[in-house]
């Protein structure tokens, strides 16, 4: 049975049953930080019996500066997934879904318009969990991670922006069902 409860300093040194995925994206200590300095409630972990960390989500609300209100590529208030991932042990018992199902009830709270993620194309188990969630993909990001999954000789890896509405959306205006046919450059990403 796992705990979930809000990331906590310490917890930077349990992390790594979770980080050892080739999938999963591993980041400077600073940047675990000033997740849990500017959204500590978005920020949250489960953990085992034992106090091991098994998983955890990271996570933002934020808009694109007003400077670009009239871009294309602009992005009104969300919730963004900047991170989530599960130990291997820990698999296929709900562990994200209930972490993600946490993060998209704050995005409702805080009155996001959508949640939005970034992944791999080639990680086709993610992809599926979240179109399982009510997730689609919105557009391919070239290019967006500068390394490649599966593949050492190539440079780069496209990504999905997926997104699911929340409440706030009534009409769906912020997703689409052609979003693959939607590509853009990492440039037009905030």
């Amino acid at each position: 049975m796992a705990n979930f409860r809000r990331f906590r300093p310490d917890d930077l040194n349990k992390l790594s049953k979770c980080n050892l995925d080739p999938l999963t994206e591993t980041y400077e200590l600073s940047f675990y930080l000033q997740y849990y300095a500017k959204w500590p409630s978005l920020f949250q972990v489960a953990e085992d019996e034992n106090g091991n960390i098994i998983g955890y989500i990271m996570g933002k609300l934020e808009s694109s500066p007003d400077v670009y209100k009239f871009s294309e590529h602009y992005l009104p208030w969300h919730a963004h997934i900047t991170a989530v991932t599960v130990a291997p042990e820990a698999r296929r018992l709900g562990i994200g879904k209930l972490l993600t199902e946490q993060l998209e009830a704050a995005g409702d709270a805080g009155n996001a318009w959508f949640v939005d993620l970034f992944v791999r194309k080639t990680n086709h188990k993610a992809i599926k969990f979240y179109e399982s969630m009510g997730y689609s993909i919105f557009r391919v990001v070239k290019e967006y991670y500068g390394d490649h999954s599966t593949d050492p000789t190539q440079n780069s890896e496209d990504a999905y922006d997926m997104r699911k509405p929340l409440k706030r959306d009534v009409k769906k205006e912020h997703i689409r069902n052609d979003g693959d046919k939607h590509e853009v450059d990492p440039t037009d990403v905030w």
